[in-house]
């Protein structure tokens, strides 16, 4: 007897990217051990054709996407990558080589993140495609790095560089000239985890997270769960060469740069005290780190300062899915 459409779609493409615990997706859960002496740390998030991705992008970037996402809330955790489950829902019609790429990209990044898929559900939908993934972590007890926690006087820090990710998409939508390397619409399609950093830094960070909807949004964030102000100095906001030339170009983009998604670095407050242990556990990590402010008395609400020291007005923080 021949196996209904959806299994055979699964047999053909995700059975290949199963892990041990998935027991060859032939069964309706996945069976897991936790490793000894860590705690599960379980995290989810979804991606719709043209809200998180451009309809025309690359069905790999798209898979490798979704993935690295929920990654990043991993590293945000400061927590190690252990599984995942993925529900997928595809356009009626969809070309069976777009699925075919979407998987290659997925396995591409199993195996340079090493972990695997452990199930889901494969469904059909009159459009767009809708795309979730919940990912599995450990940790170990103790050391898991969670939003609140930041005090007043605590330095703030963030990894890698901001802007490109928005400044990618505009790229992407004609709207921002240049980027001839491809470096900004890379940023936006491949996000990049900050899974070591994480770790690293865990223990000695007094609260993170990532930075998926913006820098001044997601820092609001974390105000809000310490119950203390922010102060952002604009002018110490790492930015990529290719974000730097754009703002060359056009100096009200960094409202933009400052509120635009899907950069997916690290945001943290420490100790200024621990200035040189953040700096050395950067350096293992292998992830560059910046001082771009810090944490201050008052209500939780974030304040960006111009070079000049003067107030940046922003019309808005950042992404909102409503």
């Amino acid at each position: 007897m021949s196996l209904p459409p959806e299994f055979a779609l699964i047999a053909r493409h995700f059975r290949p990217l199963a892990g041990e615990g998935a027991l060859d997706l032939a069964d309706d859960a996945a069976v897991l051990d936790i490793p000894a002496g860590r705690r599960l740390v379980i995290a989810a998030d979804a991606m719709v054709e043209g809200v998180h991705y451009l309809p025309g992008d690359p069905p790999g970037t798209v898979g490798r996407k979704l993935l690295r996402v929920n990654l990043s809330d991993l590293a945000a955790m400061g927590a190690a990558p252990l599984g995942y489950l993925m529900t997928t829902s595809f356009p009626r019609g969809i070309a069976d080589d777009w699925i075919a790429g979407f998987v290659r990209g997925l396995a591409e990044d199993q195996r340079d993140f090493g972990l695997a898929l452990l199930g889901g559900d494969t469904t059909g939908t009159p459009g767009p495609a809708c795309l979730s993934l919940t990912i599995l972590g450990t940790v170990a007890p103790g050391a898991v790095l969670r939003r609140a926690g930041a005090r007043p006087g605590d330095d703030l820090w963030v990894s890698g560089t901001i802007g490109d990710g928005a400044l990618g998409l505009r790229v992407l939508r004609g709207e921002v000239p240049g980027d001839a390397a491809g470096h900004l619409a890379r940023r936006y399609r491949l996000p990049e985890p900050r899974l070591a950093l994480g770790q690293a830094i865990a223990g000695v960070a007094h609260a993170g997270m990532d930075v998926s909807d913006g820098l001044v949004q997601d820092l609001g964030h974390l105000c809000r769960a310490a119950g203390c102000a922010a102060v952002v100095e604009a002018a110490a906001v790492p930015l990529s060469a290719a974000a730097r030339a754009a703002l060359d170009l056009d100096a009200a983009l960094l409202p933009a740069l400052l509120t635009g998604g899907d950069d997916y670095e690290l945001l943290f407050a420490a100790a200024p005290a621990d200035r040189a242990a953040i700096e050395a556990a950067a350096a293992a990590a292998g992830t560059p780190v910046t001082r771009i402010g810090r944490f201050a008395e008052g209500a939780p609400e974030v304040a960006v300062l111009a070079a000049d020291g003067t107030p940046l007005p922003l019309a808005r923080g950042g992404w909102s899915h409503f």
